[in-house]
């Protein structure tokens, strides 16, 4: 009777061994890392997301997205004198009084990591790195990041340049949101056609092998290829301080993830990375959790030309969650007991708190389905929904009332004619 047991037991594991592997969180072997949600920032997976590390090159995204949020891709940019000869590292050998386009500098900090476009773009933005830095940091605040310092617009060494797993994580997710920003870090090539002072094409190469690369690694004791599937960005890093950094997108089946890999040892940031995605893509679904127009409640009116307002949810919410707790998802509804008219058509007036083990994965707003207007000063007053103007016994009363008036204006009048009658005989 045993045996048969660990038989059955036996034949279980081997056909749900990739199932249970998969519930497990992945071996990270990067100093720190982490994995959202890219369409709601969700943390699916953190190792040390908020302790600073330096970020290299990663600090080219958001040099990137500020460049093409405030600067014209067509504007032609002069290189100023001193850059080509502060710049270490990475590059694509700008020249003094060399002209280039803010597109052709653009690509060239996100495919190639050139240090001195990223520098140049710094300087035409803000008219000195140090200015550049001081945008960089009032930006990354405003995408959510928390403790993250830049000090120059490339990821060179610095002690004071440093951020974070989940700052970054956030500064890719806003950045993602892009449609060129996604267009440029989905792409590994790009050339750079000749220039005043260079008379060769220059080809640029993406050092993200997510997106191209053959070469094999071995990912929890299989041999894959570094190219993953649906990766649609985003830049890597690399200086001896920070070792390899990897801040990656994917998408897959309605999900986009990204993760973010620091301080790897080599070829690991991409074995850490494809850990990342897949632990998200295998145990995670995307589940519409709201639906656009659904009703929710009423809520009643003050002072209004409706006693109450339809609340119904505003978008359809999509979330990601982990598989097998679909139906744990609960709804918080948050709204007034009563709001002041006026009311708009579409105006929010409430929201929607979705929490899966008492924590909050997402929201959604409820808004008004309808219009009401503030009630007027003076108003006829209405019996059941009808105006008492439309109601004949009103007439049959108004005319009576009018007619008593009528007759005892007259008979007020016929007795004073009578009295100054009297009054005049007596003289």
């Amino acid at each position: 009777m045993k045996k048969i047991i660990l038989f059955f037991l036996l034949i279980f594991f081997i056909f749900n061994a990739e199932t249970l592997a998969s519930s497990y969180e992945p071996d990270i072997s990067a100093e720190a890392a982490i994995l959202i949600d890219a369409d709601t920032g969700m943390i699916l997976f953190e190792k040390n997301a908020n302790q600073s590390m330096f970020p290299a090159s990663t600090t080219k995204i958001l040099t990137g997205i500020i460049a093409i949020e405030k600067g014209s891709l067509e504007k032609k940019i002069v290189v100023d004198k001193a850059t080509p000869y502060e710049i270490n590292g990475s590059h694509i050998a700008l020249e003094p009084d060399e002209v280039l386009t803010m597109k052709d500098l653009i690509y060239a900090t996100l495919i190639e990591s050139a240090n001195d476009a990223a520098t140049v773009i710094g300087k035409d933005i803000s008219g000195s790195t140090e200015e550049f830095a001081k945008l960089m940091n009032s930006r990354a605040k405003e995408m959510g990041a928390k403790n993250t310092n830049f000090t120059n617009a490339n990821g060179l060494p610095d002690d004071n340049h440093t951020t974070t797993a989940y700052d970054l994580a956030m500064i890719a997710k806003y950045a993602m949101q892009n449609e060129l920003f996604r267009d440029i870090v989905s792409n590994y090539l790009y050339t750079i056609e000749p220039t005043n002072k260079k008379t060769d094409f220059r080809y640029l190469r993406s050092s993200n092998k997510l997106l191209y690369s053959t070469e094999k690694i071995n990912v929890n004791g299989n041999s894959v290829p570094i190219k993953y599937e649906g990766a649609n960005g985003i830049k890597t890093g690399y200086t001896v301080q920070a070792q390899s950094c990897l801040v990656a997108s994917a998408h897959r089946n309605g999900q986009n993830l990204i993760s973010v890999v620091l301080k790897a040892n080599g070829n690991n940031v991409y074995i850490d990375t494809h850990k990342l995605l897949n632990y998200g893509f295998d145990n995670f679904s995307n589940v519409k959790v709201a639906f656009k127009n659904e009703f929710i409640d009423n809520i009643d009116v003050e002072n209004g030309d409706k006693p109450f307002v339809t609340g119904i949810v505003g978008s359809d919410l999509f979330n990601l969650i982990p598989k097998g707790k679909e139906a744990q998802v609960k709804k918080n509804i948050i709204l007034p007991q009563k709001i002041s008219a006026p009311v708009n058509k579409g105006q929010v007036i409430g929201r929607i708190e979705l929490t899966l083990d008492n924590k909050i994965i997402g929201t959604c707003n409820i808004v008004s389905a309808m219009e009401v207007n503030q009630k007027a000063a003076f108003e006829v007053v209405n019996i059941e929904g009808s105006s008492i103007l439309k109601k004949w016994w009103f007439w049959l009363i108004f005319l009576f009332i009018v007619w008593r008036t009528y007759i005892e204006l007259k008979r007020r009048k016929i007795k004073k004619r009578r009295r100054q009658s009297y009054l005049y005989s007596k003289f």
